[in-house]
């Protein structure tokens, strides 16, 4: 009976798959950069709104062929919001409940999503939510999902349409096919470990093209890249919601990365604001965060006089945080403040 089950399962999340086409790559217009290409890979128009959606899908097959996940029994999942949306989404699909645990201060349109697939929220500290979520899974007897271990390995870095394969199949009629560099910020790092796994595949890396991640404040994954100090802790989460972590996370693989670069959270808000204006659409934190490693890395380019492409992504939508990253009043309670903090990009080039 409980193969009968898995087996089902399965083919519900292919079905589903198949039902979904793969997200747009959007060319950004900079007139001043004549020589240098810029790409969004917009993931915010999966299903559930988020790149995470690939992250769901794959963890859930993971946890289904491992024999994980039973009929009618609660998954659980340690998330700052982005990846318990989509689990909740996959969580409905097969029947079975699930319960996010989130940090302190998670955006409320985030909590309202997660409900609206049937899920329940339960707020911990940012630096407590994989215990907690642990704790929850042993005493109701469900599975803890714990993207921040398993993310890195449940998804195919191989091919099998990965989001790696998707950008240089879109890639390939374009003017620089190649990317010089594929930007990316890391939440759990699975995205930018199957990224950089992938190019080092696919033996692109040395031609060259290079994987450059992001990370913004009160996040200790660009510390840790430097020093390669795994035990590295902070007592704070990041105000950027889905990415940075205050530990490194096991996902994180710091081997397949060529470059990081940090980003003060001013810089991120006020290029996802820019990017917002310039698209006509709002986009989450983390877009802005990928935003400012991008222009950094063509100044540096066309400060060397070489061409090429950079692709980024465009993690989420907006819309999840009009109450924080659009809201002058939630900058100002922080303490960010975000004018001028894109002048010098804007003179440059924009």
């Amino acid at each position: 009976m409980s193969q009968h089950w898995t087996a089902r399962a399965i083919q519900i999340i292919e079905a589903d798959y198949n039902r979904s086409a793969d997200t747009h790559l959007i060319k950004l217009d900079f007139p001043a950069l004549e020589q240098i290409d810029i790409y969004l890979k917009d993931e915010s128009t999966h299903p559930t709104g988020s790149l995470k959606h690939r992250l769901a899908r794959s963890l859930f097959l993971y946890a289904l062929c491992n024999g994980w996940l039973k009929e009618a029994r609660p998954v659980i999942e340690a998330s700052s919001g982005s990846t318990a949306i989509s689990e909740a989404y996959f969580a409905r699909l097969l029947g079975l409940p699930f319960i996010a645990v989130v940090p302190e201060g998670t955006a409320q349109k985030k909590l309202d999503q997660i409900r609206l697939y049937g899920g329940q929220c339960y707020q911990v500290a940012a630096t407590d939510l994989c215990h907690a979520a642990a704790e929850i899974a042993v005493k109701l007897g469900g599975h803890f999902m714990d993207q921040f271990t398993y993310a890195e390995r449940a998804t195919d870095w191989r091919g099998n349409n990965n989001i790696a394969q998707s950008i240089f199949q879109q890639m390939s009629a374009e003017r620089f096919p190649l990317p010089r560099w594929i930007v990316m910020s890391a939440g759990t790092g699975g995205t930018s470990a199957t990224i950089g796994r992938y190019l080092r595949y696919e033996k692109h890396w040395g031609n060259p093209c290079e994987l450059c991640v992001v990370d913004p404040e009160r996040s200790v994954f660009y510390d840790a890249f430097n020093s390669g100090d795994r035990s590295l802790s902070l007592s704070c989460g990041s105000r950027i919601e889905g990415i940075g972590r205050p530990k490194v996370e096991p996902s994180f693989m710091p081997e397949v990365i060529d470059r990081m670069i940090q980003v003060e959270d001013a810089q991120s808000i006020a290029a996802t604001r820019f990017l917002s204006r310039k698209l006509n659409r709002l986009v989450g934190g983390s877009t802005g965060t990928n935003l400012c490693g991008v222009l950094q890395l063509a100044e540096e380019m066309q400060t060397k006089g070489e061409s090429g492409s950079i692709v980024t992504l465009l993690c989420d939508g907006g819309e999840r945080y009009q109450d924080s990253y659009f809201n002058d009043d939630w900058l100002n309670s922080k303490g960010i403040a975000i004018e001028g903090a894109m002048e010098e990009w804007v003179d440059k080039f924009i």
